[in-house]
Formats: structure tokens, C-alpha cells, sequence
């Protein structure tokens, strides 16, 4: 990690790989992870954690299996949304967003329990920033 101020206008613009977060920096045992994305993730399950999201640029949707049935949450740029552990989750960025998470470090991107992993989904615990 680095010991000096990351712009994340840098950061994001250093990578052009969607879905296949990049990890910023690390506070305490937690991952802050940028990743570019468009079109469809895939439904996934956190079973121990919750994710957090706030979108840098763009516009993010998260559908959410929840107990009281299926609903789809908007974040428009500046928004931020956490997923609580163990909610079925599939986020999607029909024209294109940059988002930060901040997450357990090792979190896998496609959660502990999802279906089929698509070839545009990287399943990954996140890269180094220049990688």
C-alpha cells in the first residue's frame, strides 16, 4: 500500500478491466477496492460480511433478494449503499459506473455462494492497483 494520497480519477484511470476491482489502500483489515463495470454482475451471497458501496461516477443498481420479497435499489453518483451479510445480491450498471468498496480484505467478488461465473465477471479478492 501506498504511504502517499491516491486520486482515484488516477486510480480508475490506470485500468480499463470491468468487474475486476482494484484495491486502493487497506484500513485495518479491510479492503477500499475500485472497480469500473457495465452491463449485468451475477446474483452472489456475502455469508459473513456486508459490502458497501458508494458510486464515484454513473449510475449503480443492486437487485436484493430480501425476506419481504425483491427490490432493486438506484444509486446515482455520490450514493452509497451497504448490502447486509448474507443478502442475496446482482449488481448492474446498465451504461457504465466507477464504484469503491470497502470490504473484509479477501472478499471475493463473486461472494461465498453465486451461481455460473460469466466471463466478464472476474472472480477475484481484487488486484493491486497496478497490477
Amino acid at each position: 500500500m501506498s504511504n502517499e494520497p491516491i486520486l482515484l480519477s488516477k486510480a480508475l484511470a490506470s485500468f480499463d478491466a470491468l468487474w475486476s476491482p482494484r484495491i486502493v489502500t487497506r484500513v485495518n483489515d479491510y479492503d477500499v477496492r475500485v472497480a469500473k463495470v457495465e452491463g449485468e454482475h451475477i446474483w452472489h451471497i456475502h455469508d459473513e460480511t456486508d459490502e458497501f458501496f458508494l458510486v464515484l461516477d454513473g449510475e449503480l443498481h443492486i437487485s436484493l433478494r430480501e425476506p419481504a420479497g425483491e427490490r432493486t435499489v438506484l444509486l446515482p453518483k455520490g450514493a452509497v449503499f451497504t448490502v447486509p451479510r448474507g443478502t442475496e445480491h446482482k449488481p448492474y450498471a446498465p451504461s457504465g459506473a466507477a464504484i469503491l468498496m470497502f470490504e473484509p480484505a479477501g472478499t471475493p467478488t463473486v461472494g461465498d455462494r453465486h451461481g455460473e461465473i460469466p466471463d466478464h465477471v472476474d472472480a477475484t479478492i481484487g488486484h493491486a492497483l497496478n497490477s
